[in-house]
């Protein structure tokens, strides 16, 4: 059946942007009319991205970002403990979203809830917005009749999901900034200051000491290579982008990040972060373990722990309960595997798991704020050492050149 966005007034002369699915333009105003909207305009929605308006254009560039999110499903929340019709409920917050493309879909959402569809079902067709997890969550809430209380701990486990990340990438921000900066002055001084310097050293008639040799050997390479330099850097960084697309890419790829002798451990502590609060939520809120365990690996973040997940759920599949498997399994530390056990024994999983959650998420913090005091010598050494090595090019020629001219 045809699909046509639509603009209309609602009963409260508030104007409504949306779609519906209709066999004509004559029947999508019928069907708005039915709903008591008076539309203004319908037109048939086309199959791919509309670049033809400037809100079209914000919409498919735009993207929904964690903090959008969880304002979203705050107000969500609020509104459904209110009491207020899921429509009308949707229908408020698509007026008061500001991010195009999160309003787009809201207003999808809205004519999929119209036409009898679940919350679950309408929320699921957007993976790219709402994660398994939280669709997970919301069919929890739809079939358990405790909606607002679900909505609770999903906005408690998407707030920690975004400090959790906001914190590594707080961490590796600062490395990682220092390093191009650095990559970039190595360049600058090789390709323009040293050739400079080293011809007045050379119409002189100095002998090179080493460090200005070495620039200029390395001046000289690049200059005769640059095209063969650029051709396989590109070729090499898009068949690493290519390759990383891949399931094997993407193990290998976690694989050496989780054995890295510094930042390794803080992403399993974040790991286990985020895979003791999930579980907490999922299992408080009734989802079955193997449901769980399935999400868990969807939503780890981590290809070769997601890896571990899926053979931990065919061990539980098997009735060998999750304390054993997990011993069993790569990355799962002894705080997290005997914690399980015991709240599998006194049946307060959930509890004990929550408690794990808290510790590691202190250990994420101490571990950020150890990794900046490590890095920070590392990269004053690194900084002082080509600092130092291209001041050397330079001055010891001159002060050659000094001796010279006395």
């Amino acid at each position: 059946m045809p699909r046509f966005s639509f603009k209309a007034i609602n009963e409260n002369g508030k104007t409504l942007t949306g779609a519906i699915q209709a066999d004509s333009v004559e029947m999508a105003h019928s069907l708005l009319i039915e709903r008591g909207h008076i539309p203004s305009s319908v037109k048939e929605a086309s199959a791919g991205p509309r670049w033809n308006s400037w809100s079209g254009i914000q919409e498919h560039l735009s993207s929904v970002k964690a903090p959008d999110l969880i304002i979203f499903t705050k107000q969500f929340r609020t509104m459904v403990r209110a009491g207020v019709p899921i429509v009308n409920l949707l229908q408020v917050l698509q007026n008061q979203t500001e991010n195009p493309k999160l309003k787009s879909i809201i207003g999808s959402i809205t004519m999929d809830i119209r036409e009898g569809h679940t919350l679950f079902d309408s929320f699921s067709k957007y993976p790219k917005v709402f994660s398994s997890l939280y669709c997970s969550l919301i069919r929890a809430g739809e079939s358990s009749g405790a909606l607002a209380d679900v909505m609770d701990r999903l906005i408690y486990i998407t707030e920690h999901e975004h400090k959790i990340k906001s914190d590594v990438k707080s961490a590796l921000q600062y490395p990682i900034i220092v390093a191009v900066f650095l990559a970039a002055a190595f360049f600058i001084l090789l390709t323009f200051v040293i050739p400079r310097f080293t011809r007045i050293f050379t119409a002189a008639g100095i002998e090179l000491p080493l460090p200005t040799f070495i620039c200029l050997s390395l001046y000289r390479f690049l200059s005769d290579h640059i095209y063969l330099i650029l051709g396989v850097a590109i070729a090499g960084t898009a068949g690493i982008i290519v390759y990383l697309k891949k399931a094997q890419g993407r193990y290998i790829r976690d694989t050496l990040l989780l054995k890295l002798p510094i930042f390794g451990p803080l992403f399993i502590k974040a790991a286990m972060s985020r895979f003791t609060s999930i579980f907490a939520i999922l299992h408080t809120s009734g989802v079955h373990v193997l449901e769980t365990i399935k999400i868990l690996s969807g939503t780890i973040g981590n290809a070769a722990i997601s890896r571990e997940f899926d053979q931990i759920g065919e061990r539980v599949g098997e009735g060998q309960g999750i304390a054993g498997p997990l011993r069993s399994a790569g990355y799962f530390t002894p705080m997290v595997t005997n914690m399980v056990a015991i709240g599998e024994e006194s049946g307060e999983l959930g509890d004990m798991l929550r408690d794990v959650s808290e510790h590691y998420d202190d250990e994420v913090n101490y571990a950020i704020k150890r990794l900046s005091e490590l890095i920070g010598p590392f990269l004053t050494v690194g900084l002082a050492a080509v600092v130092g090595f291209f001041a050397l090019a330079i001055f010891l020629p001159m002060w050659d050149l000094t001796k010279m001219v006395k």
